[in-house]
């Protein structure tokens, strides 16, 4: 999927569907093997969201693999939502690397993680990898 149609190689892929669409906003009509994203969260308002909805579009033994750091993550009063974030994703199902900055899904499952999402600022500044990125701003619900 890109947001911008720009794909590089063959018009028809075997196997491969390529979509131009807004991840934010896309309902596939299936379910799939692997998705990825290669830095793509950094640019994403509700980057849970988005994740969350890539671990429903899995197929029982899918993968779900993307850049993700949790410092583009904020909560009240826009401070990052750091190690509790952390932990609430490992608590869903998520496996989380800090080191690589890699959130991952094995195998479809229904995400529900305490944050409300708020809205984004997309004029943040540089993330880690020293392009603009966009932080992403969250209300933490109370635990139930």
């Amino acid at each position: 999927m890109d947001l911008v149609d720009f794909f590089a190689g063959p018009q028809d892929p075997p196997r491969l569907r390529l979509v131009t669409a807004s991840v934010a906003s896309w309902e596939p009509d299936g379910v799939f093997d692997l998705i990825t994203s290669v830095h793509g969260l950094h640019y994403v308002g509700d980057k849970l969201g988005v994740i969350a909805r890539a671990a429903r579009r899995l197929t029982d033994d899918g993968l779900f693999v993307a850049n993700f750091d949790t410092r583009g993550v904020r909560v009240e009063g826009g401070a990052p939502a750091g190690a509790r974030l952390t932990r609430d994703l490992r608590a869903a199902g998520l496996t989380y690397e800090p080191r690589t900055r890699r959130i991952s899904c094995h195998g479809r499952r229904e995400i529900t993680l305490p944050y409300s999402y708020l809205g984004s600022d997309d004029q943040a500044g540089p993330n880690y990898t020293g392009q603009p990125a966009v932080d992403s701003h969250y209300a933490r619900r109370p635990s139930s």
